[in-house]
């Protein structure tokens, strides 16, 4: 097993140090002309979603419903002889 103590694995850290960056003025600003860092990815939607409503839903599954009950009352009457 290698030895996880070694130099081999030493990393750069994610951030840099802010008076070692390039790019940037002392208290952290950005020179004149230079790019400012990029937004990151964390936001999102500033606003709720829209509450949908469960009428139209309840309504097709009650139309399904009625409808294979209508089949199945079709089907025994015609299996017993009812009709």
């Amino acid at each position: 097993m290698p030895n996880r103590d070694s130099d081999d694995f030493a990393f750069e850290p994610q951030n840099p140090e802010p008076n070692d960056t390039t790019g940037l003025e002392s208290g952290g600003s950005v020179t004149p002309g230079d790019t400012p860092p990029a937004e990151t990815g964390v936001g999102g939607p500033n606003h709720e979603p829209p509450v949908r409503g469960k009428t139209i839903p309840i309504v097709i599954i009650c139309l399904a419903v009625f409808l294979v009950l209508i089949i199945a009352v079709g089907l025994f009457s015609r299996i017993f002889g009812f009709m």
